[in-house]
């Protein structure tokens, strides 16, 4: 199974992410770009470092070895660096996409000597590629980096586009940079060895891609549950392809989010909101979820949904594991954290709302009070009271 999907952007080829189930693939990819001969370091992070590391480490000094060098000969270069990538772990975890790491990769980059025609492998999630990217962005003023996302969320949505970023003090990528891999590798095999949380918590985003822009998408989604949860990798591979290709479509139209690409934020602004509230308890995903359904409540209230279509949207987020509602929320303190959102500008927060299934817009009439009767609707305790 193999395939390909090309970034453009500014209407010239970017990148592409490619497809496959079989390392040799990424093999020929990294001898296509002429990466063979460079030095790379693999950033990782500590779950994920065990499982595959070593495994790609081992792929890309081999493949370098069978670009041009003798296997049987001393692999170090003249600097006495060995072809073979270095692996630098992260602390798993949203807590640790900081400054603070950064300025520790930033460290171990420059006492190892990776220099402008060095390049990084991001493996992991969307916290990895974020952090990695943001590392590439900046260290030495830019150098390639490659993307190799092992999660559900990361492959169907972060690791493409060219978002970079760190949180900062607990807001959501507030420091970051736009910039674009050379490579997105994508390998639904990873995502066998996902637990159950970790891989639901991708699909807020694909939900995100279908209702924002696709109803066929999303009437496909739900026909497709049950092989969906069973991880069915034919299934999984048609359902990233499609929502990559939503996801292509917007940021090639908009790639410094000025405008369209705000819509992929559906869900985003009350999710981060409630992600730092509960600091981080609750997965990305599970955040994400409650946002789209707080989102479609509000374009109910404000008469672009009716009832029905409302009431659908939210239940649909269940079968596939995702809250729709959430205990122990302080409203006041989650609408106070909306309007520190990167997505507020002149004192308005955009929020994106729907019109309907794959119909979703711009918005900036949304009140506290919208937000605040939003807030109702998800609080699990405020609608059990007895």
């Amino acid at each position: 199974m193999a395939d390909r999907l090309t970034i453009h952007k500014d209407g010239t080829a970017c990148y592409d992410i490619v497809y496959a189930t079989d390392l040799q693939v990424l093999r020929d990819e990294l001898q296509r770009l002429g990466f063979l001969e460079r030095r790379c370091c693999i950033i990782t992070d500590t779950n994920v470092a065990p499982l595959y590391a070593e495994r790609i480490a081992d792929l890309i000094a081999r493949a370098g070895d069978q670009a041009g060098r003798d296997p049987g000969s001393d692999p170090s270069d003249a600097k006495g660096n060995s072809n073979r990538p270095q692996i630098y772990a992260i602390p798993a975890g949203e807590e640790h996409k900081n400054l603070d790491e950064i300025r520790s990769l930033y460290r171990f980059l420059i006492e190892n000597h990776y220099d402008r025609k060095s390049y990084l492998i991001a493996l992991g999630g969307g916290v990895v590629g974020d952090m990695t990217g943001f590392a590439a962005a900046t260290y030495l003023r830019g150098i390639d980096f490659i993307q190799i996302p092992t999660t559900l969320l990361a492959q169907a949505d972060s690791s493409i586009g060219g978002k970079t970023g760190v949180d900062f003090e607990g807001y959501k990528n507030m420091v970051g940079a736009f910039y674009m891999p050379k490579l997105v590798f994508a390998d639904v095999e990873f995502l066998k060895s996902l637990e159950g949380r970790q891989f639901v918590s991708g699909f807020a985003e694909i939900m995100k891609h279908a209702l924002i822009k696709d109803e066929e998408y999303y009437s496909w989604l739900i026909d497709h549950q049950y092989e969906i949860q069973d991880k069915d990798l034919v299934v999984l591979h048609e359902m990233l392809v499609r929502s990559n290709e939503i996801k292509r479509d917007v940021v090639e139209k908009d790639p410094y989010e000025k405008k369209d690409r705000m819509l992929l934020n559906f869900g985003h602004t009350i999710g981060h909101a409630i992600e730092k509230f509960k600091d981080f308890s609750l997965t990305h995903g599970e955040c994400v979820a409650l946002g789209c359904v707080a989102a479609a409540f509000i374009s109910y209230q404000k008469k672009y949904l009716s009832w029905e279509e409302y009431y659908e949207i939210r239940d649909m987020f269940v079968p596939f594991g995702l809250p729709i509602s959430e205990t122990a929320l302080d409203h006041e303190e989650i609408l106070r954290l909306t309007k520190s959102d990167k997505k507020t500008q002149d004192g308005l927060t955009r929020f994106i709302l729907l019109r309907s299934v794959g119909d979703a817009f711009i918005d900036t009439t949304v009140t506290d009070t919208d937000i605040l009767a939003a807030l109702d609707e998800i609080d699990w305790d405020k609608k059990n009271v007895d």
